[in-house]
């Protein structure tokens, strides 16, 4: 199966693109990660695959709305 066809073949089904599907499963599993006050943002990102921490700022500000360290503020 090309690239295109299983893009195509999965947003049919789940209703998005892979790319954006990962993004939020990623920033999902970040945010339960950022649960943990011991944890750094910078092995959060790590964690969920970015190596670097800005870039995952930059991601789960875009998807979650507030960055890494205000959205584990607002969740204690």
């Amino acid at each position: 199966m090309s690239r295109a066809a299983f893009a195509a073949r999965f947003t049919a089904l789940v209703g998005e693109p892979p790319l954006t599907y990962l993004t939020g499963w990623r920033m999902t599993v970040a945010a339960d990660l950022l649960r943990d006050a011991e944890t750094t943002v910078a092995a959060v990102a790590r964690e969920v695959g970015y190596e670097d921490p800005f870039a995952f700022s930059v991601a789960f500000k875009r998807i979650r709305g507030v960055s890494p360290s205000i959205w584990r503020r607002q969740t204690y």
